[in-house]
């Protein structure tokens, strides 16, 4: 099977991706109107200001809306969901759910998710997302 299309980073998001590798999720934040954001870039998408600080975000999130995908693609034998992650701190995140039927019956929008590592080379770890799922309650 081909491999997945992989993301190029570049100057603005090195930060992001080595902290992917790191299995951390990296944010930036405004040091000058306390806006979070995503994707990365070197000034505030609220404010334009430059003086923004970079860091760890919790991982968590909730699913807001997704799309099966069910067009034949060479990298994916089955369908698959890009989903619209809204993260705890704010931003939202497009990703992938794994570890879940890609139906509408198990991804249920709003439901908790948490960040996992799938690491594709040495230069790309992607962060995709699974469910979280309650004590006694199983996947």
């Amino acid at each position: 099977m081909p491999e997945r299309p992989l993301p190029q980073p570049t100057p603005e998001t090195e930060h992001f991706w080595a902290g992917t590798r790191s299995g951390e999720l990296r944010l930036q934040r405004c040091q000058t109107c306390d806006t979070t954001y995503f994707p990365p870039r070197p000034f505030c998408p609220e404010c334009s200001s430059r003086h923004v600080e970079v860091f760890v975000a919790s991982g968590r999130g909730t699913l807001e809306s997704y799309v099966i995908n069910h067009r034949p693609h060479p990298a994916w034998s089955e369908p698959y969901a890009i989903a619209l992650i809204k993260l705890e701190e704010g931003p939202r995140m497009m990703s992938n759910i794994v570890e879940c039927p890609q139906t509408p019956e198990s991804l249920v929008l709003d439901m908790p998710l948490q960040v996992v590592w799938q690491k594709q080379n040495e230069q790309i770890t992607l962060p995709l997302f699974r469910r979280v799922v309650a004590s006694g309650e199983h996947r």
